[in-house]
């Protein structure tokens, strides 16, 4: 049965008015602290009329509050509760999985998530490439040192100084093959370089024959929670390559990130 103009318009009035409100909830978390009634309606263009019924509903299920001395109003953590809802039923790996498998495709080269736990890298999801080359340590549930790796490196940019001097003391910088990084003024370097391009890169430090390209991932929170790589042999990983792919899977990184609640906000 076909819907009526009265309903498609009632519907299209309801949908704008969770958008408005919506929009007022994201200007106020957005904010620096409580908000005066004009100040809301200012920031989202409603009259300040509007904006109060808006936040008397808001108020009424507890998601606003209402200053009584000062009149600002101000967001509750009922949000951050909702918000701790939705991170547990969200699991980062079935977020960056579908797009793990579209750049194995599109790049014909394996592709591999990876956390840091203890110190190390831990793989939590691999995708082999076309013609199933996949470096040894690159299974899941395996571990490397964070110094060797596209990955490690990636997972590194937001540790301070004093953190790297822990993993330096705890781990050292293992030289897996004679290109590694093992210095800790050799590793703060390449850090450098990483933040400034976007992307980290494995010039067989882990394993000869074998590159990768290394992006972090983050989430709501702005932390880094997990790198995603792409690997494969020199023959095909050239350093041309690596700057023509590079971009690109910084761009994706950038997708996932923000599939995770990731607002652009706190890089390091």
């Amino acid at each position: 049965m076909a819907k009526s103009a009265k309903h498609v318009r009632a519907s299209t009035k309801q949908n704008q008015s969770i958008a408005k409100g919506l929009q007022i909830i994201e200007v106020m978390a957005a904010g620096d602290g409580p908000m005066r009634l004009q100040d809301i309606g200012n920031a989202v263009n409603l009259p300040a009329s509007t904006v109060l019924r808006f936040l008397k509903t808001m108020i009424d299920h507890d998601y606003m509050q209402q200053n009584e001395d000062t009149l600002h109003y101000f967001l509750t953590l009922k949000l951050c509760h909702i918000g701790e809802q939705v991170r547990k039923q969200v699991k980062f790996r079935d977020v960056v999985h579908p797009h793990m498998v579209e750049l194995s495709r599109s790049l014909g080269e394996a592709v591999s998530l990876a956390v840091e736990s203890d110190m190390l890298v831990v793989y939590v999801d691999v995708i082999e490439g076309p013609d199933h080359m996949l470096r040894t340590l690159q299974r899941i549930g395996k571990i490397a040192p964070m110094n060797s790796t596209g990955v490690g490196k990636a997972l590194l940019l937001d540790h301070t100084p004093v953190e790297i001097d822990d993993l330096v003391k705890s781990r050292g910088l293992p030289k897996t093959t004679a290109n590694t990084i093992s210095s800790k003024t050799a590793l703060m370097r390449e850090l450098k370089l990483v933040r400034k391009r976007g992307y980290a890169t494995d010039n067989e430090e882990c394993e000869l024959g074998m590159r990768c390209v290394a992006v972090p991932l983050r989430d709501f929170s702005g932390k880094i929670v997990a790198a995603m790589s792409t690997s494969g042999p020199v023959s095909r990983m050239t350093p041309a390559r690596i700057q023509e792919i590079g971009p690109a899977i910084v761009e994706l990184a950038a997708t996932i990130s923000a599939r995770l609640g990731y607002d652009g906000s706190g890089e390091t």
